[in-house]
């Protein structure tokens, strides 16, 4: 499977993934603006929520830019078996392809 998904890609396919936010508590404190239906997820946490997420359905995640966290925490939940892919340039690269956010 692959590790990332392009912005215009989910734009399509948004309704049918798991989308979780895996900013780091900082990085949302300062931009709390989040993709619809997105789950806030600690990173630092990882090991505690992992369990509980669903094999079979795509999971797809973002960070701020799409860099260290979301690499490592795509790295562990496929390492689970799980379909888990990041968004390429995270949420900023979400909002510059035209991507809906909600809030602040």
């Amino acid at each position: 499977m692959d590790r990332t998904i392009k912005p215009v890609t989910l734009k399509n396919e948004l309704a049918s993934k798991l989308i979780l936010d895996v900013r780091r508590i900082a990085d949302r404190d300062t931009a709390p603006a989040h993709l619809p239906g997105a789950q806030w997820k600690n990173p630092e946490q990882l090991t505690e929520w992992a369990d509980s997420l669903p094999k079979d359905q795509d999971i797809v995640l973002y960070c701020a830019r799409g860099g260290s966290v979301s690499n490592s925490v795509v790295d562990a939940l496929q390492a689970k078996g799980m379909k888990a892919r990041f968004i390429e340039g995270g949420i900023e690269g979400w909002k510059a392809a035209g991507g809906e956010v909600v809030g602040p």
